[in-house]
């Protein structure tokens, strides 16, 4: 969540102007932070929102790196009727590179925050800026066009990315002749059905089909017996290697199904919320980087590695072995089944072994 308040310290910030009921400038939250965490640098340099993330990615060096992008890349005015709304200008793309992101999911419910103007612009910031983007577009087609990321040992890693209303997606803003996002229509078994031929059309062997859904409330731990269901059925079908599911400003819980991985809601990897009351238990300034090992031959889960950081100052920092040890604790009670050790490695990573 780039927008908002973390775009106003970025070289080039948008009008801070807001449209909610109780904040009038983006300003405000950056002013909030440092009431909490202390001085935060403007004008910063597009790396500084990553902190220590950087050098991790450097160690791991992953064949693909994905993000949903839950904000608008734009300048335009044409403000929706929602609550919130999140915008980075064009000019600090830049921030999203300097992390060599791949691949921006964008099936959320704030890239349209400024209109259809404001979804094209976001489209064209990301692909001049070469990072391939899926979930929207300009019409029904291209909205679910996959997003295809050829990796060095030849394979590919295609990503589909759709959202559903419940996280918040409003049923107008599904892409049909007119730009919009990938919405699904339901959560049903012959959609999930759907998506499995469209990604068994594109797939060939030795790929890895990734499936970013964008579901679900902000706050809880709880998974919805549909949202199950949902993820079991495209796992069934064959197509889809894994789920990669947010909306949650927190992480939520982990299933291995039939050796594949679900990610039910992987939480903020970065936002403004520093100093925001409210939500306290939930922690929601601490959050995971997740690197899968996937078996290419058939999509399984080998292992899967999570990187622990804190969100201070609205930057990226490792988090304390304190931090990390309290999300261990909260993620290996929310691990499907229960009971799959989930341990620290040497770097104070967190390790989750698939069992043989």
């Amino acid at each position: 969540m780039t927008g908002r308040g973390i775009d106003q310290i970025l070289p080039q910030p948008s009008s801070p102007e807001v449209h909610e009921s109780y904040v009038v400038s983006a300003i405000e939250y950056v002013e909030m932070a440092e009431r909490a965490n202390g001085r935060i640098p403007r004008r910063a340099e597009f790396s500084y929102i990553w902190g220590d993330a950087l050098a991790e990615l450097r160690r791991v060096r992953p064949a693909a790196r994905i993000v949903n992008l839950e904000t608008s890349i734009t300048t335009s005015d044409d403000y929706q009727r929602k609550s919130i709304h999140y915008r980075m200008h064009p000019a600090n793309t830049p921030c999203l590179k300097a992390a060599a992101i791949d691949c921006c999911t964008v099936a959320n419910n704030h890239v349209l925050d400024w209109g259809p103007h404001g979804l094209e612009e976001t489209l064209q910031a990301l692909h001049s800026a070469g990072i391939r983007t899926t979930g929207a577009g300009c019409n029904l087609a291209e909205a679910w066009e996959p997003a295809i990321i050829p990796t060095h040992s030849g394979g590919r890693v295609i990503v589909f990315a759709a959202g559903d209303e419940d996280s918040g997606i409003p049923a107008a803003w599904a892409a049909r002749s007119k730009p919009g996002v990938a919405l699904l229509p339901d959560l049903s078994e012959g959609t999930a059905q759907l998506i499995s031929r469209d990604v068994m059309r594109t797939k060939r062997p030795g790929d890895i089909a990734i499936l970013s859904i964008h579901w679900g409330d902000n706050w809880g731990y709880d998974i919805p017996r549909r949202h199950r269901e949902f993820a079991h059925t495209l796992i069934d079908e064959g197509a889809v290697d894994v789920i990669y599911g947010h909306s949650s400003h927190h992480p939520k819980a982990i299933e291995i199904y039939k050796d594949q991985l679900i990610l039910y809601g992987c939480g903020d990897f970065l936002n403004d919320y520093e100093g925001i009351g409210g939500f306290e238990q939930f922690r929601a300034n601490l959050v995971l980087a997740y690197f899968p090992t996937l078996d290419p031959r058939t999509g399984a889960l080998v292992q899967l590695t999570m990187a622990p950081f804190e969100i201070r100052r609205f930057r990226l920092q490792s988090a304390s072995e304190l931090d990390a040890a309290w999300l261990r604790e909260r993620m290996a009670r929310e691990v499907i089944p229960s009971g799959t050790p989930l341990k620290f490695d040497s770097r104070g990573r967190l390790v989750l072994q698939r069992s043989a």
